[in-house]
């Protein structure tokens, strides 16, 4: 029943599945969201471990329907939250990268910036901490080597974000191997 929430051509797992039904459920049970939720489809959804026992599920969705979940993302994650209790839940664009072109590839058109992958994370970024936005980035090298990205949010929204610092790391990491520390920046009185 919630299986045509899924735009995926292969086969379908528990998560996706939950979601998609909690989905469906909202788009019934909610007069006002039926309009909006109902030409909505997910790619599909991951659960992920963020640690200190805490998990986040983080739902995949087509890129041409992003801008459609950005208006109402901040009311579905919350009902999202509500009935996948003890879990965040994380909106994310399903993004391809190209590899890059080498001299024996026979790709003749040029790669488009949208699926290098620099961009790809730099959007992944910018989609994890929606609705809230980047206001700088500092790339800090660590003794041993180790890249450490600094990403510091509207200082606005800390209060509403506060919580989920933790778990927009853990998912940058997963999804893209780069640790990240997210931060608010301090406030000077002068």
């Amino acid at each position: 029943m919630a299986s045509h929430k899924i735009a995926k051509n292969g086969p379908v797992d528990e998560i996706e599945l939950s979601v998609a039904q909690a989905l469906v459920e909202l788009e019934n049970n909610v007069a006002d969201w039926k309009k909006e939720l109902a030409p909505l489809r997910i790619s599909s959804a991951k659960e992920i471990e963020t640690g200190n026992g805490r998990k986040a599920i983080v739902i995949f969705v087509p890129v041409p329907q992003l801008k459609a979940f950005h208006k109402i993302q901040q009311r579905l994650t919350r009902e999202l939250e509500k009935k996948f209790s003890d879990r965040h839940v994380v909106f994310v664009a399903q993004r391809r990268i190209m590899a890059k072109p080498t001299r024996n590839s026979r790709i003749k058109q040029q790669r488009p910036r949208s699926r290098t992958l620099t961009n790809v994370h730099e959007k992944l970024l910018e989609d994890l901490v929606y609705p809230t936005e980047i206001t700088g980035k500092r790339t800090r090298v660590q003794t041993d080597q180790r890249r450490v990205i600094k990403v510091f949010l509207d200082a606005k929204d800390s209060t509403s974000l506060e919580y989920k610092l933790d778990t927009f790391s853990a998912v940058y990491k997963r999804l893209t191997g780069k640790e990240v520390a997210f931060e608010f920046p301090a406030h000077h009185s002068d």
